[in-house]
């Protein structure tokens, strides 16, 4: 099971061990191991199997985004790395267009993987089919490790796998460019605003370090505008399926108005109230002991390289952000993995005796190709 792993929080070790749920219905699991990458010459793939590897297409840089950073450049360049960008004005990272996050998608397995990392939240993933294809978007707001905040991500082209004792449920890509959403939000806690966001984006973020809320405390006023009347009515009607009322929304045109306060749908099974208890209390130390170390810092720039010298590993903590890169990389090959076998092998077994073993290498040199795309 993809969850059979031990983590260890405030000195006690946790070990997560449960059927995964996906869109709250199927059961999931994943490859228990990372398969031997070995040197071979590369192979062209099929015309076929391509779609399934396809790349989001990403933009160049916005010069209409003002990413003023933090006034280090070397502690930009780490934050860039990581995905994010800093806004001193409201002193939160968000997302950047184009960082690694695109290139790995949205499945169920992540939000289930949120708990055992640290991060608490509430999700709410709406499903719907529109163009004669599956979208998901869905929303996020909770505590991220030592940071607090929120998220929207719009995603589409979802795969629908079923490879028995492998994995089970939806791969989804994020939206290309010409696919991207006007959203907006504003962020709460307990009454008080702590930050806003508006872009036109696929994911549009915002976090605030050393900031420490239970998702409870949070609410989002959100703003979503659709690409046209279609869409809005697609998504109105997962939007309902997803469990919310006619009186729960208001609608402008093909803007859909709501709050998201409390979710309507099932939460990951990786979240019960006692290991919620633990790890919020684990988050809450860590928020502490950053504010107790960078106390003499008055900016965020100050605070973070007060933290760099006092406390590397807190430090190293504090720029993931709410994300593990290795993990989710490991994660998205592993899914890329089952989507080759089902494509490969759903066609019954060939009269060629050396056909799996040629498959099993094309599989191999596709999953060197991913790697090296997805290293900074």
């Amino acid at each position: 099971m993809l969850f059979q792993r031990r983590i260890r929080i405030n000195n006690e070790l946790l070990l997560f061990d449960q059927n995964i749920p996906e869109d709250n219905v199927d059961q999931a699991e994943l490859l228990p191991t990372e398969p031997d990458l070995i040197s071979q010459e590369p192979i062209s793939l099929p015309q076929e199997s391509r779609g399934l590897f396809r790349k989001p297409t990403l933009s160049s840089p916005d010069p209409g985004h003002l990413y003023q950073g933090t006034g280090d450049e070397e502690l930009d360049k780490v934050i860039d790395i990581a995905g994010y960008a800093y806004d001193p004005i409201q002193d939160i990272f968000y997302s950047t267009m184009n960082p690694w996050q695109r290139n790995v998608g949205y499945c169920r397995l992540y939000d289930e993987a949120a708990a055992p990392l640290g991060m608490i939240m509430d999700c709410e993933p709406v499903y719907f089919e529109y163009d004669n294809r599956k979208w998901m978007i869905s929303f996020w707001k909770g505590q991220y490790d030592m940071v607090c905040g929120c998220e929207i991500g719009v995603y589409t082209g979802g795969l629908q796998l079923n490879i028995p004792n492998v994995f089970t449920g939806t791969f989804y890509n994020s939206v290309n460019d010409a696919e991207r959403l006007q959203m907006s939000y504003t962020i709460q806690k307990n009454g008080q605003t702590l930050f806003t966001r508006n872009d036109r984006h696929w994911w549009l973020t915002g976090f605030k370090l050393g900031e420490f809320a239970e998702p409870s405390e949070l609410t989002m006023d959100i703003k979503l505008t659709l690409a046209n009347a279609a869409m809005r009515d697609a998504f109105l009607d997962g939007f309902r399926k997803a469990g919310y009322a006619d009186h729960e929304y208001s609608l402008d045109g093909n803007t859909v108005s709501f709050i998201f306060d409390f979710p309507h749908t099932s939460q990951p099974t990786t979240r019960t109230p006692s290991t919620d208890q633990i790890i919020q209390e684990k988050n809450r130390l860590l928020c502490e002991m950053y504010e107790e170390i960078t106390h003499q810092g008055n900016t965020t720039q100050e605070k973070l390289k007060i933290l760099k010298e006092e406390a590397p590993e807190l430090y190293e903590k504090a720029l993931k952000i709410g994300s593990n890169k290795q993990f989710f990389q490991v994660l998205y090959l592993l899914i890329i993995t089952a989507m080759y076998l089902l494509m490969t092998f759903s066609q019954g077994k060939p009269s060629d005796k050396y056909y799996f073993s040629r498959k099993k290498t094309e599989i191999l040199n596709k999953l060197k190709q991913k790697i090296e795309e997805l290293k900074p």
